[in-house]
Protein backbone atom coordinates (compact mmCIF):
# COMPACT_ATOMS: atom_id res chain seq x y z
CA UNK A 1 0.00 0.00 0.00
CA UNK A 2 1.04 3.12 -1.13
CA UNK A 3 2.53 5.77 1.76
CA UNK A 4 -0.05 8.88 1.73
CA UNK A 5 1.51 12.12 0.63
CA UNK A 6 1.65 15.08 3.36
CA UNK A 7 2.32 18.55 3.90
CA UNK A 8 5.40 20.47 5.60
CA UNK A 9 3.04 20.09 9.18
CA UNK A 10 2.85 16.57 8.15
CA UNK A 11 -0.46 16.79 7.50
CA UNK A 12 -2.60 13.67 4.80
CA UNK A 13 -3.36 15.54 1.74
CA UNK A 14 -6.66 14.26 -0.18
CA UNK A 15 -6.51 13.34 -3.65
CA UNK A 16 -5.64 16.19 -6.05
CA UNK A 17 -4.07 18.50 -3.51
CA UNK A 18 -0.38 18.80 -3.40
CA UNK A 19 2.19 21.37 -1.87
CA UNK A 20 4.91 22.97 -3.85
CA UNK A 21 8.48 23.76 -2.66
CA UNK A 22 7.94 27.20 -1.77
CA UNK A 23 4.81 26.16 0.37
CA UNK A 24 1.58 26.92 -1.71
CA UNK A 25 -0.38 24.90 -1.85
CA UNK A 26 -2.09 23.18 -4.78
CA UNK A 27 -5.71 21.65 -6.10
CA UNK A 28 -5.64 19.94 -9.68
CA UNK A 29 -8.81 18.84 -11.58
CA UNK A 30 -10.40 18.48 -15.04
CA UNK A 31 -13.01 21.09 -16.37
CA UNK A 32 -16.03 20.73 -18.04
CA UNK A 33 -14.20 20.76 -21.32
CA UNK A 34 -11.52 18.60 -19.99
CA UNK A 35 -9.08 20.88 -19.70
CA UNK A 36 -6.82 21.01 -16.42
CA UNK A 37 -7.12 23.49 -14.10
CA UNK A 38 -5.38 24.44 -10.94
CA UNK A 39 -6.51 26.32 -7.75
CA UNK A 40 -4.09 27.74 -5.25
CA UNK A 41 -3.49 28.99 -1.37
CA UNK A 42 -1.13 29.75 0.94
CA UNK A 43 -3.44 27.85 3.49
CA UNK A 44 -4.69 24.13 3.50
CA UNK A 45 -7.56 24.88 6.41
CA UNK A 46 -8.43 28.15 7.72
CA UNK A 47 -6.78 29.02 11.12
CA UNK A 48 -3.20 28.17 9.16
CA UNK A 49 -1.05 30.75 9.39
CA UNK A 50 0.22 32.55 6.51
CA UNK A 51 3.45 32.96 5.45
CA UNK A 52 5.85 35.92 6.18
CA UNK A 53 4.97 38.95 3.87
CA UNK A 54 1.80 36.81 2.31
CA UNK A 55 -1.67 38.54 1.68
CA UNK A 56 -4.63 36.75 3.37
CA UNK A 57 -6.49 34.44 1.31
CA UNK A 58 -9.25 32.11 1.50
CA UNK A 59 -7.65 28.38 2.04
CA UNK A 60 -7.54 25.78 -0.10
CA UNK A 61 -10.09 23.73 1.08
CA UNK A 62 -12.85 26.24 1.78
CA UNK A 63 -12.04 26.94 -2.76
CA UNK A 64 -12.36 23.28 -2.68
CA UNK A 65 -15.49 23.19 -0.92
CA UNK A 66 -17.12 25.99 -3.37
CA UNK A 67 -15.57 24.73 -6.81
CA UNK A 68 -17.47 21.36 -5.84
CA UNK A 69 -20.81 23.66 -4.73
CA UNK A 70 -20.28 25.48 -8.10
CA UNK A 71 -20.04 21.78 -9.85
CA UNK A 72 -22.91 20.63 -8.46
CA UNK A 73 -24.96 23.49 -9.07
CA UNK A 74 -24.18 23.67 -12.56
CA UNK A 75 -22.15 27.35 -12.15
CA UNK A 76 -19.62 27.23 -14.96
CA UNK A 77 -16.03 27.45 -13.79
CA UNK A 78 -13.94 30.67 -14.33
CA UNK A 79 -16.57 32.25 -16.10
CA UNK A 80 -17.26 34.63 -12.99
CA UNK A 81 -13.67 36.26 -14.05
CA UNK A 82 -16.10 38.34 -16.82
CA UNK A 83 -16.23 42.11 -15.35
CA UNK A 84 -19.59 43.93 -14.74
CA UNK A 85 -18.87 45.98 -18.22
CA UNK A 86 -18.31 43.12 -19.95
CA UNK A 87 -21.55 41.84 -18.93
CA UNK A 88 -23.73 44.89 -19.55
CA UNK A 89 -21.85 45.11 -22.89
CA UNK A 90 -23.04 41.63 -23.45
CA UNK A 91 -26.79 41.79 -22.13
CA UNK A 92 -26.81 45.02 -24.37
CA UNK A 93 -25.67 43.01 -27.31
CA UNK A 94 -28.76 40.92 -27.25
CA UNK A 95 -31.52 43.45 -27.29
CA UNK A 96 -31.81 44.17 -31.08
CA UNK A 97 -34.70 45.97 -32.03
CA UNK A 98 -34.74 48.17 -29.58
CA UNK A 99 -36.56 51.77 -29.39
CA UNK A 100 -34.54 54.62 -30.42
CA UNK A 101 -34.82 56.08 -26.78
CA UNK A 102 -34.27 52.35 -25.13
CA UNK A 103 -30.79 52.92 -27.22
CA UNK A 104 -29.94 55.96 -25.95
CA UNK A 105 -30.72 55.22 -22.11
CA UNK A 106 -28.51 51.69 -22.78
CA UNK A 107 -25.30 54.13 -24.24
CA UNK A 108 -26.05 56.47 -21.19
CA UNK A 109 -25.31 53.60 -18.53
CA UNK A 110 -22.12 52.09 -20.52
CA UNK A 111 -20.99 55.63 -20.40
CA UNK A 112 -21.25 55.59 -16.52
CA UNK A 113 -19.98 51.81 -15.49
CA UNK A 114 -17.41 52.53 -17.63
CA UNK A 115 -16.23 55.45 -15.53
CA UNK A 116 -16.87 53.54 -12.67
CA UNK A 117 -14.45 51.44 -10.39
CA UNK A 118 -17.00 48.93 -10.00
CA UNK A 119 -17.62 48.32 -13.65
CA UNK A 120 -13.65 46.64 -14.06
CA UNK A 121 -14.64 44.24 -10.98
CA UNK A 122 -15.44 40.31 -11.78
CA UNK A 123 -19.06 39.34 -11.41
CA UNK A 124 -18.63 36.83 -8.89
CA UNK A 125 -17.05 39.35 -6.53
CA UNK A 126 -19.89 41.25 -6.26
CA UNK A 127 -22.13 40.46 -3.36
CA UNK A 128 -25.42 42.57 -2.07
CA UNK A 129 -23.91 44.51 -0.04
CA UNK A 130 -21.50 45.34 -3.09
CA UNK A 131 -24.22 46.38 -5.15
CA UNK A 132 -26.11 48.40 -2.42
CA UNK A 133 -23.04 50.23 -1.87
CA UNK A 134 -22.39 50.93 -5.40
CA UNK A 135 -25.62 52.82 -5.99
CA UNK A 136 -25.17 55.03 -2.70
CA UNK A 137 -21.86 55.71 -4.17
CA UNK A 138 -23.91 56.93 -7.31
CA UNK A 139 -25.94 59.22 -5.31
CA UNK A 140 -23.35 60.59 -3.21
CA UNK A 141 -21.39 61.62 -6.28
CA UNK A 142 -24.16 63.62 -7.35
CA UNK A 143 -26.30 61.50 -9.47
CA UNK A 144 -30.18 61.87 -8.97
CA UNK A 145 -33.01 58.76 -8.30
CA UNK A 146 -33.84 58.62 -11.70
CA UNK A 147 -30.16 58.43 -13.05
CA UNK A 148 -29.94 55.27 -10.71
CA UNK A 149 -33.16 53.40 -11.57
CA UNK A 150 -31.78 53.56 -14.70
CA UNK A 151 -28.80 52.34 -14.14
CA UNK A 152 -29.99 49.15 -12.18
CA UNK A 153 -32.67 49.01 -14.67
CA UNK A 154 -29.97 47.34 -17.05
CA UNK A 155 -27.19 46.19 -14.24
CA UNK A 156 -30.09 44.28 -12.67
CA UNK A 157 -31.10 42.27 -15.99
CA UNK A 158 -27.50 41.74 -17.28
CA UNK A 159 -26.56 39.80 -13.70
CA UNK A 160 -30.02 38.02 -14.19
CA UNK A 161 -28.84 36.84 -17.24
CA UNK A 162 -25.11 35.79 -16.23
CA UNK A 163 -27.33 33.70 -12.96
CA UNK A 164 -29.72 32.42 -15.86
CA UNK A 165 -26.51 30.85 -17.80
CA UNK A 166 -24.89 29.46 -14.47
CA UNK A 167 -22.27 32.34 -14.42
CA UNK A 168 -22.82 33.31 -10.75
CA UNK A 169 -24.69 32.21 -7.91
CA UNK A 170 -26.97 34.55 -7.73
CA UNK A 171 -28.55 37.96 -8.50
CA UNK A 172 -27.19 40.74 -6.20
CA UNK A 173 -29.11 43.28 -7.65
CA UNK A 174 -32.71 42.28 -6.49
CA UNK A 175 -33.46 44.58 -3.74
CA UNK A 176 -36.02 47.17 -3.84
CA UNK A 177 -33.76 50.28 -4.67
CA UNK A 178 -35.76 52.67 -2.35
CA UNK A 179 -34.73 50.87 0.54
CA UNK A 180 -30.88 51.46 -0.38
CA UNK A 181 -31.07 55.31 -2.01
CA UNK A 182 -33.26 57.98 -1.31
CA UNK A 183 -35.63 59.28 -3.71
CA UNK A 184 -35.19 62.85 -4.25
CA UNK A 185 -36.87 62.49 -8.05
CA UNK A 186 -39.21 65.63 -8.28
CA UNK A 187 -43.08 64.12 -9.22
CA UNK A 188 -44.31 66.38 -12.20
CA UNK A 189 -47.77 67.35 -10.86
CA UNK A 190 -51.21 68.14 -12.61
CA UNK A 191 -51.87 71.40 -12.27
CA UNK A 192 -55.03 72.41 -11.30
CA UNK A 193 -58.42 73.18 -13.89
CA UNK A 194 -58.20 76.88 -12.67
CA UNK A 195 -54.29 76.94 -13.33
CA UNK A 196 -55.20 75.44 -16.67
CA UNK A 197 -57.38 77.84 -17.61
CA UNK A 198 -55.40 80.72 -16.25
CA UNK A 199 -52.74 79.77 -18.63
CA UNK A 200 -54.41 79.13 -21.55
CA UNK A 201 -55.58 82.82 -21.10
CA UNK A 202 -52.24 84.04 -21.22
CA UNK A 203 -51.44 82.20 -23.85
CA UNK A 204 -54.20 83.35 -26.11
CA UNK A 205 -54.00 87.04 -25.45
CA UNK A 206 -49.81 87.35 -25.77
CA UNK A 207 -49.06 88.83 -29.32
CA UNK A 208 -45.75 86.18 -29.35
CA UNK A 209 -46.88 83.32 -27.41
CA UNK A 210 -50.83 82.85 -29.12
CA UNK A 211 -49.18 81.16 -32.42
CA UNK A 212 -48.66 78.25 -30.10
CA UNK A 213 -51.99 78.25 -28.80
CA UNK A 214 -53.93 75.74 -30.34
CA UNK A 215 -51.03 73.31 -30.39
CA UNK A 216 -51.00 73.90 -26.51
CA UNK A 217 -55.04 73.56 -26.27
CA UNK A 218 -54.83 70.46 -28.03
CA UNK A 219 -51.82 68.97 -25.67
CA UNK A 220 -54.21 69.73 -22.70
CA UNK A 221 -57.63 68.69 -24.13
CA UNK A 222 -56.41 65.24 -25.81
CA UNK A 223 -53.75 63.83 -22.97
CA UNK A 224 -51.30 62.56 -26.30
CA UNK A 225 -47.92 62.27 -25.48
CA UNK A 226 -45.61 65.19 -27.10
CA UNK A 227 -44.34 62.59 -29.81
CA UNK A 228 -47.41 61.45 -30.89
CA UNK A 229 -48.69 65.05 -31.18
CA UNK A 230 -45.24 65.79 -33.18
CA UNK A 231 -46.17 63.26 -35.96
CA UNK A 232 -49.63 64.30 -36.70
CA UNK A 233 -50.28 64.79 -40.01
CA UNK A 234 -53.76 66.22 -41.54
CA UNK A 235 -54.93 62.80 -42.53
CA UNK A 236 -54.88 61.82 -38.68
CA UNK A 237 -57.73 64.29 -38.33
CA UNK A 238 -61.22 63.51 -38.88
CA UNK A 239 -63.24 65.90 -38.81
CA UNK A 240 -66.43 63.94 -40.25
CA UNK A 241 -66.45 61.43 -36.98
CA UNK A 242 -65.11 63.83 -34.83
CA UNK A 243 -62.04 61.58 -33.70
CA UNK A 244 -58.35 61.86 -33.95
CA UNK A 245 -56.09 59.43 -34.80
CA UNK A 246 -52.84 58.00 -33.05
CA UNK A 247 -51.03 55.71 -34.66
CA UNK A 248 -46.94 57.04 -34.90
CA UNK A 249 -44.67 58.91 -32.88
CA UNK A 250 -41.70 61.50 -34.43
CA UNK A 251 -38.68 61.46 -32.80
CA UNK A 252 -35.14 63.41 -33.40
CA UNK A 253 -31.47 61.80 -32.20
CA UNK A 254 -28.93 63.10 -30.79
CA UNK A 255 -27.59 63.26 -34.11
CA UNK A 256 -30.38 65.61 -35.58
CA UNK A 257 -31.50 62.49 -37.18
CA UNK A 258 -35.45 62.26 -37.29
CA UNK A 259 -37.28 58.70 -37.34
CA UNK A 260 -40.54 57.22 -37.00
CA UNK A 261 -41.28 54.69 -34.33
CA UNK A 262 -44.56 53.35 -33.48
CA UNK A 263 -46.29 54.28 -30.20
CA UNK A 264 -45.07 53.42 -26.77
CA UNK A 265 -47.44 50.96 -25.87
CA UNK A 266 -49.09 47.47 -27.69
CA UNK A 267 -52.40 49.91 -26.98
CA UNK A 268 -50.79 53.30 -28.22
CA UNK A 269 -52.65 53.22 -31.63
CA UNK A 270 -55.87 54.36 -30.45
CA UNK A 271 -58.77 57.25 -31.72
CA UNK A 272 -59.12 60.28 -29.27
CA UNK A 273 -62.29 61.99 -29.56
CA UNK A 274 -62.66 65.39 -30.18
CA UNK A 275 -65.58 68.18 -29.45
CA UNK A 276 -66.32 70.82 -31.61
CA UNK A 277 -63.35 73.45 -29.90
CA UNK A 278 -60.98 70.78 -30.50
CA UNK A 279 -61.83 70.71 -34.43
CA UNK A 280 -61.70 74.25 -34.39
CA UNK A 281 -58.35 74.13 -33.15
CA UNK A 282 -57.27 71.99 -35.79
CA UNK A 283 -58.90 73.71 -38.53
CA UNK A 284 -56.74 76.95 -37.30
CA UNK A 285 -53.75 74.53 -37.58
CA UNK A 286 -54.17 73.40 -40.85
CA UNK A 287 -54.97 77.06 -42.03
CA UNK A 288 -51.97 78.71 -40.57
CA UNK A 289 -49.54 75.63 -41.19
CA UNK A 290 -46.42 76.79 -42.82
CA UNK A 291 -45.88 77.01 -46.13
CA UNK A 292 -42.39 75.01 -47.46
CA UNK A 293 -41.16 74.56 -51.02
CA UNK A 294 -39.93 71.29 -50.08
CA UNK A 295 -42.29 69.06 -48.13
CA UNK A 296 -40.29 67.26 -45.26
CA UNK A 297 -40.61 63.13 -45.57
CA UNK A 298 -39.69 61.21 -42.95
CA UNK A 299 -39.44 57.37 -43.46
CA UNK A 300 -42.67 58.14 -46.08
CA UNK A 301 -44.31 60.42 -43.91
CA UNK A 302 -44.93 63.93 -44.65
CA UNK A 303 -47.55 66.34 -43.82
CA UNK A 304 -46.39 67.21 -40.37
CA UNK A 305 -48.72 69.87 -38.87
CA UNK A 306 -45.97 71.66 -37.41
CA UNK A 307 -42.89 73.13 -38.85
CA UNK A 308 -40.37 75.10 -37.67
CA UNK A 309 -37.86 77.58 -38.83
CA UNK A 310 -35.79 75.31 -41.01
CA UNK A 311 -38.97 73.71 -42.39
CA UNK A 312 -38.36 70.85 -40.59
CA UNK A 313 -41.10 68.95 -38.49
CA UNK A 314 -40.96 69.88 -34.74
CA UNK A 315 -40.33 67.47 -32.36
CA UNK A 316 -40.40 67.49 -28.78
CA UNK A 317 -37.50 69.98 -27.81
CA UNK A 318 -39.33 72.67 -29.24
CA UNK A 319 -42.06 72.68 -27.94
CA UNK A 320 -40.62 72.06 -24.02
CA UNK A 321 -38.84 75.48 -24.94
CA UNK A 322 -41.91 77.26 -25.62
CA UNK A 323 -43.40 76.03 -22.57
CA UNK A 324 -40.70 77.54 -20.17
CA UNK A 325 -40.62 80.94 -21.99
CA UNK A 326 -44.02 80.71 -21.64
CA UNK A 327 -44.10 80.00 -17.76
CA UNK A 328 -41.48 82.67 -17.61
CA UNK A 329 -42.86 85.18 -19.33
CA UNK A 330 -46.21 84.45 -17.09
CA UNK A 331 -44.64 83.94 -13.79
CA UNK A 332 -42.90 87.92 -14.74
CA UNK A 333 -46.19 89.35 -15.56
CA UNK A 334 -48.38 87.45 -12.33
CA UNK A 335 -47.74 87.59 -8.62
CA UNK A 336 -49.33 84.22 -8.13
CA UNK A 337 -46.91 82.10 -9.84
CA UNK A 338 -47.81 79.11 -12.11
CA UNK A 339 -45.96 75.60 -11.69
CA UNK A 340 -43.22 74.10 -14.38
CA UNK A 341 -45.61 73.20 -17.10
CA UNK A 342 -44.31 70.81 -19.68
CA UNK A 343 -45.85 69.27 -22.51
CA UNK A 344 -45.82 65.56 -19.77
CA UNK A 345 -47.63 67.78 -17.51
CA UNK A 346 -50.55 68.36 -20.32
CA UNK A 347 -51.11 64.34 -20.29
CA UNK A 348 -51.45 64.42 -16.34
CA UNK A 349 -53.69 67.43 -16.32
CA UNK A 350 -55.49 65.99 -19.12
CA UNK A 351 -55.92 62.37 -17.26
CA UNK A 352 -56.32 63.67 -13.80
CA UNK A 353 -59.09 65.86 -15.06
CA UNK A 354 -60.90 63.17 -16.67
CA UNK A 355 -60.20 60.56 -13.78
CA UNK A 356 -62.05 63.53 -11.10
CA UNK A 357 -65.26 63.75 -13.51
CA UNK A 358 -65.61 60.41 -12.89
CA UNK A 359 -64.67 58.73 -16.62
CA UNK A 360 -64.56 54.87 -16.34
CA UNK A 361 -61.10 53.99 -15.94
CA UNK A 362 -61.52 51.38 -18.72
CA UNK A 363 -62.17 54.13 -21.17
CA UNK A 364 -59.46 56.51 -19.89
CA UNK A 365 -56.73 53.91 -20.06
CA UNK A 366 -57.97 53.47 -24.02
CA UNK A 367 -57.79 57.24 -24.65
CA UNK A 368 -54.35 57.78 -22.92
CA UNK A 369 -52.93 54.86 -25.00
CA UNK A 370 -51.82 53.02 -21.52
CA UNK A 371 -50.54 49.09 -21.90
CA UNK A 372 -52.04 48.75 -18.27
CA UNK A 373 -54.53 50.23 -16.48
CA UNK A 374 -52.14 50.55 -12.90
CA UNK A 375 -50.59 53.32 -14.62
CA UNK A 376 -53.65 54.97 -15.68
CA UNK A 377 -54.91 54.59 -11.69
CA UNK A 378 -51.72 55.53 -10.23
CA UNK A 379 -49.16 58.14 -12.27
CA UNK A 380 -51.04 60.14 -13.88
CA UNK A 381 -54.30 60.92 -11.64
CA UNK A 382 -53.59 63.32 -8.66
CA UNK A 383 -56.76 63.46 -6.03
CA UNK A 384 -55.93 65.48 -3.03
CA UNK A 385 -58.69 65.94 0.05
CA UNK A 386 -61.33 68.52 -1.62
CA UNK A 387 -61.49 65.48 -4.31
CA UNK A 388 -62.00 63.42 -1.16
CA UNK A 389 -64.61 65.33 0.71
CA UNK A 390 -66.41 65.85 -3.11
CA UNK A 391 -66.34 62.28 -3.39
CA UNK A 392 -67.64 61.67 -0.26
CA UNK A 393 -70.67 63.95 -0.73
CA UNK A 394 -71.73 62.32 -4.02
CA UNK A 395 -71.55 59.36 -2.16
CA UNK A 396 -73.55 60.10 0.55
CA UNK A 397 -76.12 62.11 -1.72
CA UNK A 398 -76.83 58.65 -3.88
Amino acid sequence: MSEKRRDNKNRILRNGESQRNDGRYVYVYVDGNGNQKFLYSWKLEPNDTLPSGKRDCVCLRDKIKLLKKDQADGIIANAGKMTVLQLVEKYISQKTGVRHNTEANYRFVINIIKKEEFGSRRIDSIKLSDAKAWLIKLQADGRGYSTIHTVRGVVRPAFQLATDDDLIRKNPFEFQLATVVVNDSVTREAITRDQERKLLKFIKNDKHFSRYYDGIYVLFKTGVRISEFCGLIAEDIDFENQKLRINRQLQRTRNMQYIIESPKTANGERYVPMDKKLMKCFKRILKNRKSVKVEPVIDGIHGFLFLDKNGMPMVALHWEKYFEHICHKYNKTYKEEMPKVTPHVCRHTFCSNKAKSGMNPKTLQYIMGHGDIGVTLNTYTHVDFEDAKKEMKRLKEA
